[in-house]
């Protein structure tokens, strides 16, 4: 049985005690944190009047090809031999200035290098970071990088980045960032801000890297690729750094909501532990409460946890094996970690709920996401274009475990056969219905447990299979969702998986 979202605010009511009242309307409002818990050079191209072969079709250029380097002839991939060739301008040469005639010419690759371009563009444009290094101190911080567009910049271009590990590790170390840059015409420059993480260790420096790649409408310049340094910072805490509250709570806002803590949001979770004074099991509950705070947030929901149902309607459910209770496989969430991370980041790009215009934006992100997302081969594949309109939400609804009404499902088939909404307008009504929300909760906030505290799959080399998930799942159903009496949180904050990211 899963909780209501009012149910579950009782339990927040109980469990809080003196003041409990403030902090579940904070809570319900998301006013504070957990409510706000970021080629070469350009190349001309030449235009050849006329280069053919007398007695022949004339030689034409790929049509692919944009922009050619003007010091190189090659590319071409064929062989031009025999009779008398003329050649208006020189090779490859912006300016037909000279003539070349007579005699016979053997020319081995053709006349064009082809260098990636857009349109019609007769100037390439590339696309590189700013800087080729960058270092940070070591704490629970970030980093911005910039990342140009030279050359031609009129058209629209995008590029994907992603972080890879050096002697830095992505799950002490830093925050893996993956994406894609999306420049608008006459957009020259974009911003990736990088997480940092804290502990307790003496390492050195260290370095992890940011590549650029899958270029659209450019080519991937120099840099393709930056070394962030993050320097020890000095001197190192004695102990484990996450018993630090500040770093605590900093952590979640990187592991859960994929950016650096807002001021106001820190300090109001900081001071629901510090408020314990020394009593250690007051803390403990504290720091239960504000690490599944994180989940239950406005921010999380409507972007992780989104993010979660949008693949499970998309896709349906994966199957694991699990030896709870004897061999048994089991219905599990098919999105894995390094699916859900960077579409999480895409969706909460620059949102802090409770700040400017907070709700547009996560409408626009939300948009600009399913519109892509039904555009990828994954989804088109499972969804074809020769699927009619009732097929299409059948196959969503089935997916989700049948959350719509018989009259919901007719009316998202009219809308779709009528145009009146998109197929990325349907996947979203489904994913975001209010059965799905509910029922998928508790599987959800399991799974959340290992992508966040953890940052790895439930059946990771950590684990055999999926007997934990399974285990920790039917302990909070057992317990109607109730994570406090399910001891669930507190076994994750409390593992030593979870703590040795941090320290000793």
């Amino acid at each position: 049985m899963v909780l209501r979202v009012a149910q579950r605010l009782k339990i927040f009511l109980l469990v809080f005690g003196i003041g409990g009242a403030v902090f579940a309307g904070k809570l319900i409002a998301d006013r504070r944190t957990h409510a706000k818990p970021t080629v070469p050079p350009a190349l001309a191209a030449t235009k050849h009047s006329e280069v053919k072969n007398p007695g022949t079709t004339p030689i034409q250029p790929p049509a692919a090809v944009t922009a050619v380097d003007p010091h190189v002839a090659g590319g071409g991939g064929g062989t031009s031999a025999g009779g008398n060739l003329r050649i208006d301008g020189t090779i490859a040469e912006p300016s037909a200035a000279n003539t070349s005639s007579g005699g016979s010419l053997a020319v081995s690759g053709g006349f064009w290098n082809a260098l990636q371009g857009t349109g019609n563009s007769s100037v390439a444009s590339s696309i590189e970071f700013a800087q080729s290094t960058a270092s940070v101190t070591e704490a629970v911080t970030f980093i911005v990088v910039s990342v140009t567009r030279t050359g031609d910049t009129t058209g629209a271009a995008t590029i994907d980045y992603a972080t890879a590990n050096g002697t830095a590790t992505e799950r002490s170390d830093y925050t893996t960032a993956r994406g894609t840059l999306r420049f608008a015409p006459g957009e020259a420059t974009k911003t990736i801000t990088l997480l940092i993480n804290d502990d307790s260790f003496v390492e050195g420096p260290e370095t992890f890297l940011v590549n650029l790649s899958n270029p659209t409408g450019a080519a991937v310049g120099i840099p393709a690729s930056i070394t962030v340094q993050i320097n020890d910072n000095s001197p190192e805490s004695a102990g484990n750094v996450n018993d630090d509250p500040a770093t605590y709570v900093g952590q979640h806002y990187h592991d859960f909501l994929n950016r650096q803590a807002d001021d106001s949001g820190l300090n109001f979770w900081i001071n629901e532990i510090t408020s314990c004074g020394s009593d250690q099991q007051c803390i403990l509950i504290k720091r239960i409460n504000v690490s599944a705070a994180f989940y239950l947030s406005i921010e999380f929901q409507q972007t992780g946890y989104l993010v979660e149902r949008l693949y499970k309607t998309a896709f349906g459910d994966d199957t694991g094996s699990s030896s709870l209770g004897g061999t048994h496989n089991l219905a599990v969430p098919i999105v894995r970690f390094n699916q859900f991370l960077p579409d999480t980041q895409e969706i909460g790009q620059g949102v802090v709920v409770g700040q400017g215009n907070w709700e547009q934006l996560l409408e626009n992100n939300k948009q600009a996401f399913t519109a892509e997302f039904v555009q990828r081969s994954r989804f088109t594949t499972a969804f074809p274009s020769s699927m009619t309109a009732a097929q299409f939400v059948d196959t969503l609804n089935t997916n989700a475990g049948n959350p719509l009404s018989q009259a919901e499902r007719d009316q998202l088939v009219t809308d779709l056969s009528s145009n009146a909404k998109t197929r990325a307008q349907v996947l979203r009504a489904v994913a975001e219905h209010t059965n799905l929300v509910n029922a998928e909760f508790n599987r959800a906030f399991v799974l959340m447990q290992y992508f966040g505290y953890l940052r790895r799959n439930p059946n990771d080399p950590q684990d055999t299979d999926y007997t934990g998930f399974d285990f920790w799942l039917s302990k909070l159903n057992q317990f109607n969702g109730n994570f406090i009496n399910a001891e669930m949180v507190k076994a994750f904050i409390s593992s030593s998986e979870y703590r040795n990211r941090f320290g000793p």
